[in-house]
């Protein structure tokens, strides 16, 4: 199966949080905290949404970083992923 988003929606995969500090410290697992950083997978194709013209800015493939209680989480063949609107996207890791 395939997500394919509508209007202006994104469909987002969550980078892995990594597990060990730049200092070496190992986290356990109850400590650490979902990552508000995630990969493109799927663009809707913008339009008009209520009544007002969208652009899409972001691409597939795009590291963004997005707003920490955004979006619906949907699980498809054992994947997680997150579908936003593009407006909670706040930035584009370049």
């Amino acid at each position: 199966m395939k997500l394919v988003p509508l209007g202006d929606r994104v469909v987002l995969k969550q980078l892995v949080a990594e597990e060990t500090t730049k200092s070496g410290i190992v986290l356990p697992g109850q400590s650490k905290e979902k990552p508000q950083q995630a990969e493109v997978v799927a663009v809707g194709p913008g339009g008009v949404v209520d009544g007002k013209e969208i652009k899409m800015e972001v691409k597939v493939g795009d590291q963004v970083v997005y707003s920490k209680y955004a979006g619906s989480e949907i699980k498809l063949d054992d994947e997680e992923y997150i579908i936003v609107k593009q407006n909670d996207i706040l930035a584009v890791i370049q």
